[in-house]
This record gives C-alpha cells, sequence and structure tokens, in this order.
C-alpha cells in the first residue's frame, strides 16, 4: 500500500483512549491500521477515522432508511452505533455492541445492511486495507480498480490549481499526463477515463489531471516539498497551464 505523505501518528490522548477499546469489537486490524497511520482516506473512498459515537445520534431521528423484521438494527439502535469511516458519498461504516457484525448506512438506498467479513490472514497494519476492499466488493458487487494507497490527514498540505485553456495546437490533458510522467517519473500513477493521479514522496502529495473537466490540474503538496513544487509549477505553466487559485 503506497502512503501519499508522511503519517500524522495520534496524539498520546487519542492513543489512550484507543487502547481501552476492544478490538473484537471492531473489523480485524482497524485499531491497528488507525495507530499506525493515524486517520486518512484510503483509495480515494473510505474515510478511516477514529471510533465517534455521536455522529449517527440524530440519525435515529431523521427516517432516512426503512426498518423491518430482515433490518439488521432498528432505528432506535443508529444513535448507539459507533461510526468508524464515512465515504465519499456520505455512507457510513459503523459497529453496534449488540449486533455482530459490521454495518452500512447507505446515504442514498433505503435500507442498513449487515456484512460479514472474513477476517485476513495476514497480521500486520495493511491488514485493514483488505477488510476496506472486502467491504467495497460487497458493498458495490465488484472489486476497486486502480492503485492500492492511503492520504493520510496531515493538516497541512496545500493546493494549487491550474486550468489548461483550449487554445489552437493546445496539448489535451492525457498528452500533458504523458509528458509529466516523462518529466517527472512518479513513484505511483493510476489513470483512468475521469483523471490521471501521479503520486510523488517528494511532494508528499500528488499532480490530479482531470479529464473528466478536461482543463482542471492540480497538485497537493506538503510545506516541506517547496522546492519540488516549484519545479513542477515552473513546468505546468510552461505547458500553457494557468494558475486559478491560491494555496489553501
Amino acid at each position: 500500500m503506497y502512503i501519499v505523505s508522511q503519517p500524522k501518528p495520534l496524539s498520546d490522548s487519542r492513543n489512550q483512549a484507543l487502547a481501552k477499546e476492544n478490538d473484537a469489537s471492531f473489523p480485524p486490524g482497524y485499531l491497528r491500521f488507525l495507530r499506525r497511520f493515524g486517520e486518512g482516506t484510503y483509495r480515494g473512498w473510505m474515510n478511516v477515522h477514529l471510533p465517534d459515537t455521536e455522529i449517527l445520534k440524530p440519525f435515529a431521528e431523521y427516517g432516512l432508511w426503512e426498518h423491518d423484521e430482515d433490518s439488521p438494527i432498528t432505528e432506535q439502535q443508529i444513535g448507539q452505533c459507533v461510526a468508524i469511516g464515512t465515504t465519499v458519498d456520505g455512507d457510513f461504516l459503523a459497529v453496534h455492541p449488540q449486533t455482530s457484525g459490521f454495518l452500512w448506512l447507505p446515504r442514498h438506498a433505503e435500507h442498513i445492511k449487515a456484512l460479514s467479513l472474513q477476517a485476513p490472514e495476514q497480521e500486520d497494519e495493511g491488514m485493514y486495507a483488505l477488510v476496506l476492499d472486502e467491504i467495497y466488493s460487497q458493498v458495490y458487487g465488484s472489486s476497486q480498480e486502480g492503485a492500492v494507497y492511503y492520504e493520510p490527514w496531515t493538516g497541512t498540505r496545500s493546493h494549487l490549481f491550474f486550468r489548461l485553456p483550449p487554445r489552437k495546437d493546445q496539448l489535451s490533458l492525457p498528452e500533458l499526463a504523458g509528458m509529466c510522467r516523462a518529466a517527472f517519473p512518479p513513484d505511483l500513477s493510476m489513470e483512468t477515463q475521469y483523471a490521471c493521479f501521479l503520486f510523488y514522496r517528494q511532494l508528499g502529495g500528488y499532480i490530479r489531471l482531470n479529464y473528466a473537466y478536461q482543463q482542471e490540474v492540480a497538485v497537493f503538496y506538503e510545506p516541506d516539498a517547496q522546492q519540488a513544487f516549484a519545479v513542477m509549477k515552473q513546468w505546468l505553466l510552461s505547458k500553457g497551464c494557468e494558475t486559478i487559485s491560491g494555496n489553501v
């Protein structure tokens, strides 16, 4: 598994809180994964965060999901669930103290699902990544394609957006991606019909070329990567890109 940037260690108080948790109450490897890599986003899909006992309490009154005899929990029990992850689309992965297995609370569907997972054979920090891949397969009915990577929430990453304006004889984004690979060989790359990601350890981040929008390029980097970022920025400008926003 490729780690996009240096993981941000959990605070001593959070580590102490995790130490009091029962590993058997959570998916295999979940707590160990948090201790090793910290909170973050897995494969651009699942936000892995600390156990949250509060976030789902209001949902017990929203009536978002239908409940019948096949429902793994009642509507009132939603408020007792512990959320351990959220997808970028707003789905929740959770556990309930009186329910075996794990729960999937979908943002855009009417029924809560109970997930039964097979414990991976390996016993290391990457075990939870395999669990998340199995969850993805169960929920969506297919395996997730592309690179296996984890993006820790450092709280320090900056970004700069560029626009590649449509001009006569101008490069397309896929052409620009190919030239960028040649000029700056990435440590990891992932390309679909919608986007291309070029990951660089020297950035502590990546370059994202948004094929879907046809013109957008973004560079994500850590503060200690200013020199590498400046070189890549100048290269993108030399290829016709224009900056469209400042850092945040």
